[in-house]
């Protein structure tokens, strides 16, 4: 009986844990998933969170529920030793501890890129998790029902400005999304027009969504610029104390609002804590069969995948090439590694991973949306329909897939639900204050 331990219960270690109890015979091994959340994030659909298209919930997947002959610890591995085949775990509550393992798998994901820019840690959100989707929806919506109350001027301004830096996948579709909700929105509140909003997106390069073409990218700048956006390419953001926005590009403005998307950064357990091999910029070293080790020489019974690996990407046709951090190879690559795992301990075959891309597809609000694969380019609404499709296929279980069918069937007869629930974050206000005013 072996003790398989995934470190990481986002896609690759979620997908891993859930193929490995398909796979496993009984007796052959354990499997133990750490992750400080109970639940796996499906990351695609925080915009959506964001913009109130999907509720919170249906875009957690729950580790206990789903994954059933899985030992489940919520907590954080702070340190790894496969010299001595151990892992340190530090519980939400009580001491840490170490947990030994015969087989090690390290999924622990990417963190959210920052630098040291004045106020950023103070007034910046990321989109990431789940509580971040929610309480960027919530900010929104409560500044809405502030700027109402109040007649032109500085702070109505402040309060209706938002501001977007990093112009990847997940900056441009959270971006199209809060815009697109902030439109709808006008319609409830008679007192603002579509001049009190003021949305920018900041991007350091001269384009926005590398993924897709330099055409694409132009077309999807000029959508936002004409739905009344601001794109800043080629600027960085030099400053965000107390909300004031300071940019390269000369620009200076006041905003209640600032989400932070640019990028992702190593695992600074994988990059700091650990005896395993790490390349130049901090991610585990790992062969095409998605073991730890280089082409010569390999880590036996450890392996990983997902954003904290620089997994070889065969399908390419640039040499040297790995795979991107999305969620297309994520999911795939802990399918592939469950079946590795299995055939490593029954002495099967190991087989290299490998994933032709199938396109990359993004929303950019209700009803548009931008795809492409290779040369074929679909904009609009079409787009928009494949999106949703996709990733309704994509988020695991059945039970997943009808929810959110649910909810986005009874948003498109009743519109998107407008109810801010900011005073969540801060649920025993009322009840310390005992409503000292009405």
């Amino acid at each position: 009986m072996r003790d398989i331990v995934i470190i990481g219960g986002g896609y690759a270690g979620f997908y891993a844990a859930w193929r490995l109890e398909k796979s496993l015979r009984k007796g052959e091994a354990r499997v133990t998933i750490i992750d400080p959340r109970p639940y796996m994030t499906y990351q695609p659909f925080l915009p959506e969170v964001a913009a109130g298209s999907v509720e919170a919930r249906h875009a957690a997947v729950s580790l206990r529920r789903h994954l059933r002959r899985t030992r489940v610890i919520t907590g954080r591995v702070t340190s790894i030793s496969n010299a001595d085949q151990t892992v340190t775990v530090q519980p939400v509550h009580g001491k840490e501890y170490e947990l030994r393992y015969q087989v090690l798998v390290v999924t622990a994901g990417a963190v959210t890129r920052k630098f040291p820019i004045p106020g950023l840690a103070q007034q910046a959100i990321g989109l990431k998790h789940v509580e971040e989707a929610v309480a960027i929806r919530d900010r929104l919506m409560t500044a809405f029902d502030e700027a109402a109350s109040l007649p032109p001027c500085a702070e109505r301004r402040k309060l209706l400005t938002v501001t977007f830096v990093g112009g990847g996948f997940s900056g441009v579709e959270g971006f199209g999304e809060l815009l697109s909700l902030a439109t709808a929105m006008l319609k409830y509140y008679p007192e603002l027009t579509v001049d009190d909003l003021h949305f920018h997106l900041v991007e350091a390069r001269g384009r926005i969504l590398p993924e897709v073409g330099e055409k694409p990218g132009d077309w999807v700048v000029k959508t936002l610029e004409g739905r009344g956006a601001r794109v800043h390419l080629n600027t960085q953001l030099i400053s965000a104390e107390d909300g004031h926005v300071v940019l390269s590009d000369g620009d200076e403005f006041d905003s209640e609002l600032i989400v932070w998307t640019a990028g992702n950064a190593p695992n600074p357990v994988v990059n700091n804590r650990t005896d395993l091999p790490v390349d130049a910029r901090g991610m585990l070293v790992v062969r095409a069969d998605l073991r730890v080790g280089c082409a010569s020489q390999f880590v036996p019974d450890v392996w990983a995948a997902g954003d904290d690996a620089a997994v070889p990407d065969l399908a390419s046709p640039v040499p040297g090439a790995y795979t991107v951090p999305n969620a297309q190879h994520a999911v795939r690559q802990g399918k592939r590694l469950a079946k590795n795992i299995v055939a490593s301990i029954r002495g099967g075959r190991i087989r290299d991973y490998r994933h032709d891309s199938l396109g990359v597809v993004a929303t950019l609000g209700l009803g548009r949306g931008i795809f492409q694969y290779k040369r074929i380019v679909i904009k609009g609404f079409p787009a928009w329909l494949m999106h949703r499709g996709y990733h309704v296929l994509a988020v695991p279980t059945w039970e997943r897939k009808v929810r959110v069918l649910l909810v986005w069937l009874s948003a498109s007869m009743y519109g998107r639900d407008l109810v801010s629930l900011m005073s969540v974050q801060r649920p025993r206000e009322e009840f310390v204050t005992n409503g000292n005013s009405i």
